[in-house]
């Protein structure tokens, strides 16, 4: 079958032994063998499958609350201000603004993997456990411990660096960050700053990525990965004011990855579009143990404005080799796609306005708050003197043999912007790129699983019809994401509801001309409020199959609401509002007997009697 590519390629891990979150949780964990150099001879790629869909209804409802919110303030402000607010102020002159400033960001993005251990002890990785259920003693930095790198946690990490096109070092090493803070117990965090395990990747933005269909470059943009690192998790902070602070060491070397990006990325749009697209990316390779939404994925984001056409000299400020560059500012642990956004812009705005008032923007950490107007300090910018980066001496290096990688590589899923050139492709499945995009996006990938056996069913049931293959695709993609998930608007998806065979039953019905697209929706609706019965008993039952009607019968129907409504006629005719023939097709409907009046047919049939051009073929 055709739907079989996508599918064998979603399906590539599943067949490589896995180690299950729920057994490792109730078996007893025997802590691995010391660390030593690891050199990928043999091996057996150990992995946990993510975890159930969230619900994240909660959320999304406060990022509207404060969208809302803001965009009433915003209105109150221009309306008392209206006289006297200062050209900075308006949206107008915002944008001449930015044709004199030049926005720079990087983008940190911090994953926590999906692996069943933590990075340097055999204690079991979990999320939503009781407080300090699993930690081993060096997670608690007791005196006397080591650390015991967890080879598996290495295999998610790599397939993660694979899919971003980066570079695998055959040696890595782990150094020690030193800041003293509540949640890193030993005083120092354990993460790889001279070798890291990964280099020189890079992310590639099409007009599917972002949400309006279009690029800000018109085109593909391209975003250099400077390197990806491993480290370990801090501890989680539970504030109980007014200064009790409780900590949750179960979170302790939580195994982590660190994306960072290049300062090539001078759109706040397109640093949102890129976190979004790593996001996917890693979710697609089974890499990390969920998105933002539920805290697996943070992203730090340093931003800098310079004048544009400033030679180099003029500024002196050098990241990640770039120089030229205005000061930069980085905001900590953003963690949903839209507080990237709106922090990049709330921070360009401010040091545009600090630089344009004759100041001068220090190198600091800010913070955002969700509905935030400005982004707030919190503490001088460390830098490298600050953290005394320096070898960790108790764990000796990794070594990645060259078949490990090249196997790795070859078993890859099918990544997203593949899945979408296939389902785009017009003798494939012909969804436009928005749809291919959401079906992607959308609950793990469970509803293009679904998808992809509603269009192998219709393909086999059809067989006989071809005149109809052609557009299975795309109606399958209408009804999988339209009709079945405007039923599912306010509730988790789950494909009992509606299996993929009882909707492609109903398409299949549809296709043939043998029930309207009303009865199909009738019958869509009865099925997922659990309606037991097959759906061609239900029809049968319910007297539904379409008996049509003679071109007479849709000429003297047609004809008798057009003389009835004269004032309709006129509108369509003379003011050329054609779409209200569509109310003409619906008083047909309503007037006759369900199953007997095709819209199609009788459109067409309005159309001639009123002398209007064909309708467009979709």
């Amino acid at each position: 079958m055709l739907a079989s590519p996508i599918r064998t390629a979603r399906q590539a891990l599943s067949k490589r032994p896995y180690i299950c979150p729920s057994c490792l949780r109730k078996a007893k964990l025997q802590p691995l063998a010391s660390a030593q150099p690891f050199v990928a001879r043999s091996y057996r790629a150990l992995h946990t499958s993510a975890g159930p869909p969230s619900n994240d209804a909660p959320f999304r409802k406060l990022l509207k609350d404060a969208v809302k919110r803001k965009k009433k303030e915003e209105r109150a402000t221009a309306a008392s201000s209206s006289s006297s607010s200062s050209p900075q102020q308006t949206p107008k002159n915002q944008d001449l603004r930015l044709e004199k400033w030049e926005l720079t960001v990087g983008i940190e993005v911090h994953a926590e993997l999906n692996t069943a251990r933590k990075l340097f002890s055999g204690a079991a990785t979990s999320t939503g456990e009781a407080p300090n259920a699993h930690v081993a003693l060096f997670d608690i930095a007791f005196p006397g411990s080591q650390p015991h790198f967890q080879i598996e946690t290495l295999v998610p990490a790599l397939r993660a660096a694979l899919a971003l096109n980066c570079r695998i070092q055959q040696k890595s090493s782990f150094d020690r960050k030193h800041y003293f803070y509540q949640d890193q117990p030993a005083g120092y965090q354990i993460t790889q700053y001279y070798e890291p395990f990964a280099k020189d990747g890079h992310i590639t933005l099409y007009p599917h990525d972002f949400p309006s269909g279009v690029s800000p470059d018109r085109g593909p943009i391209i975003i250099g990965i400077k390197q990806v690192q491993m480290e370990q998790d801090t501890a989680k902070t539970v504030h109980q004011p007014p200064s009790t602070h409780l900590l949750d060491f179960n979170r302790v070397s939580h195994p982590l990855i660190e994306i960072i990006t290049l300062p090539q990325i001078h759109n706040p749009t397109v640093a949102a579009a890129c976190v979004r697209k790593m996001q996917t990316i890693l979710k697609t390779v089974n890499a990390v143990t969920a998105g933002m939404e539920m805290g697996g994925l943070r992203a730090d984001v340093n931003v800098s404005v310079r004048q544009r056409n400033t030679q180099a000299a003029d500024t002196g400020h050098t990241y990640h080799g770039v120089t030229g560059l205005g000061q930069r500012t980085e905001i900590k642990n953003l963690a949903s796609i839209k507080a990237v956004e709106d922090a990049i812009i709330a921070e360009r705005d401010r040091q545009i306005d600090i630089l344009e008032s004759g100041g001068v923007v220090e190198g600091e950490t800010r913070g955002w708050t969700l509905g935030s107007k400005t982004t707030k300090r919190l503490r001088g910018k460390e830098g490298e003197i600050d953290y005394r980066y320096m070898p960790d001496p108790d764990i000796t290096p990794v070594i990645v043999g060259k078949e490990m990688v090249a196997h790795l590589r070859n078993t890859l899923p099918m990544l997203s912007d593949d899945a979408i050139t296939m389902l785009v492709d017009v003798q494939i499945y012909g969804l436009t790129p928005k749809d291919a995009s959401t079906l992607l996006l959308l609950d793990d990938g469970d509803r293009l699983d679904y998808y992809l056996d509603v269009v192998q069913y219709l393909r086999s049931a059809l067989s006989d019809y071809p005149e109809t293959l052609a557009r299975v695709g795309k109606t399958a993609g209408n009804w999988v994401l339209m009709e079945l998930g405007a039923l599912f608007k306010n509730e988790e998806w789950s494909d009992s509801r509606v299996s993929s065979d009882q909707l492609a039953s109903i398409i299949e019905y549809l296709l043939r001309k043998q029930i309207t697209g009303r009865t199909a929706k009738l019958l869509l609706a009865m099925k997922f409020e659990g309606d037991a019965r097959p759906v061609g008993q239900i029809i049968t039952d319910g007297d539904m199959m379409l008996k049509p009607l003679s071109h007479h019968e849709y000429t003297d129907m047609a004809q008798k609401l057009i003389e009835e409504n004269p004032n309709i006629v006129k509108d369509i005719v003379e003011k050329h509002r054609h779409q209200k023939v569509k109310w003409f097709v619906g008083q047909m409907m309503s007037n006759s007997a369900e199953g007997t009046v095709e819209p199609g047919t009788a459109e067409m049939v309005l159309r001639n009697l009123l002398e209007l051009p064909p309708m467009q073929s979709k």
